[in-house]
């Protein structure tokens, strides 16, 4: 799989990832690690060849330091009087503005920045360097870099907490919607993972226990619902509410991919409003984090394994968060002896320690991680530090929690599921869906936020496995 490495943006100081904006008494900008990438992204849709607004052009060296019909573009060593820089700072509602705000101006700051230092540092621009656009509204992978830029670049100007004291619970309207979820501060620190061979239920996979550290993050309080997911999978339910409340369309997760339209009907006539969104992939889950991501400017992701767990004991080192007495599942969990057959409306349950609803039960919960049955054997003897098993195949992957139609047993704090391909037997399609596993009605997922965000090149890896396809 590869990853794009042709930005290095974030320096980590003091524990809190910041974006790295040299100054002249710092390393020396990097024209195509950190400038080309954004001109491409926001400058070149209206100023290229065949589609030079205001006779200015940005796809080569020549054309950007001549400039426009008003003014050079680039004046080495001096900001004030290149219009790039001052086209990017200018207010929202000037018409010089660029991008312009239909087109997801004006810039943040820390862009703003980047390109005028980079012009006090001399503007170097290396010969023979021709920019690209990248097209987000054409774009149809996962991993266009301008995309990760663009999100990534949103990320580091909506830091509403940098260090674990001032995180708080927060709720959160998804923009140009009415649809709100909740989320949950996760404190970070050191727990012991899997079950002891005496626990009732315990199955080898979940020895042997090991201790692992983890760090801070978000959980959502409740499972995704299909009011959340909807708006990811179809796009025409979202419009419906930009028609209602005249938002602004967002380019950067207008891009993201999203499924393709079912053949069926995914509640399977258990229930839309409230209820869990199920029988996703694991691809479309990822998927659904970095357009949630785009949307709201915050990193949004699946949890591992290790951070599922952590977060689903809470403390505890029981069977289940609120002890060893599987008599007392029915407060806190629906399964097979009490949801009738089906999934339940999220959060009608009492919740965990740390306030998490249906960490036990309701729908089981994807996990980034491979699964692998010896897993945990690699850290006898030491804590683990954020152990995430990367996929390196299609499957099977960690599913976690239990579901409405599981047993007691297999709803305890440390179970395991594997995925399989017999989750989406009976999807007609050839190849078989990226997006949907049809056959797993009791599958869904909730999403995490870490304190610290990774920089551009790290985020893919969060968002797309490599192993998508069957």
């Amino acid at each position: 799989m590869k990853f794009y490495t042709s930005f290095e943006w974030p320096a980590v100081l003091a524990g809190t990832l910041l974006l790295a904006v040299p100054s002249p008494a710092q390393d020396k900008v990097d024209f195509v690690k950190q400038v080309q990438p954004l001109l491409e992204l926001n400058c070149l849709p209206c100023h290229k060849e065949g589609h030079s607004k205001g006779g200015l052009r940005f796809d080569n060296r020549e054309s950007a330091f001549k400039g426009g019909d008003t003014a050079p573009a680039i004046v080495p060593g001096d900001p004030a009087k290149s219009l790039l820089y001052t086209a990017v700072t200018a207010p929202a509602d000037d018409d010089k503005l660029m991008p312009p705000k239909s087109k997801g101006g004006p810039l943040p700051k820390d862009t703003a920045d980047l390109f005028k230092h980079w012009i006090e540092q001399g503007a170097k621009w290396p010969e023979g360097v021709k920019l690209m656009q990248h097209s987000l509204e054409a774009a149809n992978t996962n991993d266009d870099p301008a995309i990760v830029i663009a999100i990534y670049d949103r990320m580091m100007t909506n830091l509403t907490a940098k260090t674990a004291a001032e995180m708080k619970p927060y709720s959160n309207v998804i923009p140009g919607t009415k649809v709100s979820y909740e989320m949950v501060p996760i404190p970070g620190g050191e727990f012991v993972m899997g079950s002891p061979e005496g626990e009732p239920g315990h199955k080898p996979d979940e020895s042997p226990q090991h201790k692992v550290r983890i760090e801070p993050f978000w959980m959502e309080k409740c499972e995704v619902s299909w009011n959340e997911y909807d708006l990811f999978m179809y796009p025409d339910e979202e419009k419906k509410f930009r028609e209602e409340y005249g938002t602004y369309t967002n380019a950067v997760s207008d891009a993201v991919s999203r499924p393709t339209k079912p053949y069926v009907e995914m509640s399977f006539g258990m229930g839309k409003d409230g209820y869990p969104a199920i029988s996703m992939t694991q691809h479309a889950a990822n998927t659904y984090c970095k357009w949630l991501s785009a949307k709201t400017g915050h990193f949004y992701r699946l949890p591992t394994e290790a951070e599922w767990e952590y977060a689903c004991r809470a403390g505890t080192t029981t069977a289940y968060s609120f002890g060893d007495d599987p008599a007392k599942l029915g407060d806190y969990a629906w399964y097979s002896k009490n949801s009738d057959g089906k999934y339940q409306k999220v959060g009608t349950k009492k919740p965990n320690p740390w306030g998490l609803y249906d960490m036990h039960g309701n729908v089981a919960e994807w996990t980034l991680d491979q699964y692998e049955t010896n897993y945990y054997s690699a850290f006898i003897g030491k804590v683990a530090d954020e152990p995430w098993d990367k996929a390196t195949q299609p499957y099977p992957h960690s599913v976690r929690g239990g579901s409405w139609d599981d047993d007691a047993p297999d709803l305890r704090s440390a179970v395991r599921l594997p995925s399989t391909p017999a989750w989406k037997v009976q999807d007609p399609q050839l190849p078989k869906s990226i997006w949907f596993h049809t056959d797993a009605r009791f599958l869904g997922f909730r999403i995490i936020r870490p304190l610290k965000v990774p920089p551009p090149e790290e985020l893919t890896k969060y968002w797309t496995s490599g192993v998508e396809r069957d």
